[in-house]
């Protein structure tokens, strides 16, 4: 069996990923990693490996040890945290026989990089939210308010992020003892002078992002592209967002986006598996917001609109011939929780 490595398994999207693999016209031996020993990877994969995090300096050889004695051909990233770190090492992988779905290191550290993205898709003619990077407290001071505050939200943002670890909404409107009573903790809304009070005394101050806040739909994109070629590109519109992950979404033919994404791929020469991210502006404009140089986790959706990327992906890397499938836009899909339980010996099991 072709084997196959996927590497931050135990995330949110691991299952679905997992279970896209499965559903694949041939048999694949999926070995997952995750650097959690207590993860829910264990009761998806083939095998299972504790590895260190994505950025750890003890990742690439580990992986490395992985990939030789369990002869893999083909390695999924699912973890944003350790795509520099692969990326340097493309060609240790290589030799033995490994590909990986990963962009150019010099593509992924404008990609990675939310602002060096907006300066690209300046550079193309894309539109892009208004953003001023700040390095001290009194220079976001100033850009707040540049910002409109406190007519209008502000967003915040390091530069370098995933999954909304950073992000918030400055916002002084919001009813707080609202926000209180009846909105579960998770809500991204903050006031200035929270914000502030966090701020102020940090030693050293991170570099942030001060945006424009774009009230709109925010739409994901999966994609498929070879060495800077894109070769299918499908949008969705998240409907329901809980801790950054996708809860409802469906599948909607934007050719706006969808043209605006064709363009970013061949500028950055991206390859492999990526996701984009964009949301409207309050005049109905597509906004770039991110960029996620990987596999993304609601990627299944495309798999139930008669795509599945992460197998045309393997074939891809492994130069085999493929026929891209047609897309059945408007699907939707709806999450829910479930559960893996361990037992004392540490075996997993579900009801």
């Amino acid at each position: 069996m072709l084997k196959i490595i996927l590497t931050g398994a135990g995330g949110p999207g691991g299952p679905a990923i997992i279970k896209s693999l499965r559903i694949a016209p041939e048999k694949l031996f999926i070995i997952g990693l995750d650097n959690n020993p207590n993860s829910i990877a264990p009761a998806f994969v083939d095998k299972f490996y504790q590895s260190p995090m994505g950025d750890s300096p003890l990742y690439f050889n580990k992986l490395l040890s992985i990939a030789k004695k369990e002869k893999a051909k083909v390695i999924l990233p699912l973890n944003t945290q350790e795509l520099l770190n692969l990326a340097s090492h493309v060609d240790d992988f290589e030799k033995i026989g490994v590909k990986i779905s990963i962009s150019p290191l010099e593509s992924l550290e404008i990609a990675n990089n939310k602002y060096n993205l907006i300066k690209v898709c300046e550079k193309l003619g894309i539109p892009y939210p208004m953003a001023i990077l700040v390095e001290n407290f009194s220079e976001f001071q100033k850009a707040v308010l540049k910002m409109g505050y406190p007519q209008k939200p502000v967003c915040i943002k390091p530069p370098v992020s995933n999954g909304q670890r950073g992000f918030r909404i400055i916002d002084n409107s919001k009813d707080e003892l609202n926000l209180f009573l009846n909105q579960k903790p998770t809500q991204v809304i903050i006031s200035l002078e929270q914000m502030s009070k966090m701020l102020e005394k940090a030693n050293p101050f991170p570099k942030l992002m001060v945006m424009e806040y774009l009230p709109g739909e925010e739409y994901t994109v999966d994609i498929l592209a070879k060495e800077g070629e894109p070769l299918v590109i499908i949008p969705r519109l998240r409907e329901e967002i809980k801790m950054g992950v996708s809860f409802r979404a469906t599948t909607v033919k934007e050719e706006k986006i969808i043209q605006y994404s064709a363009l970013i791929v061949k500028e950055l020469k991206l390859h492999g598996i990526v996701g984009l991210q964009f949301k409207k502006d309050e005049n109905g404009v597509y906004k770039i917001l991110e960029s996620n140089p990987r596999l993304q986790g609601t990627n299944v959706i495309s798999v139930a609109s008669g795509v599945n990327l992460p197998y045309l992906a393997i074939k891809m890397l492994l130069g085999e011939k493929f026929t891209m499938p047609k897309i059945k836009w408007g699907v939707k899909m709806i999450r829910y929780w479930d559960e893996i339980f361990y037992d004392k010996r540490g075996h997993t099991f579900t009801l």
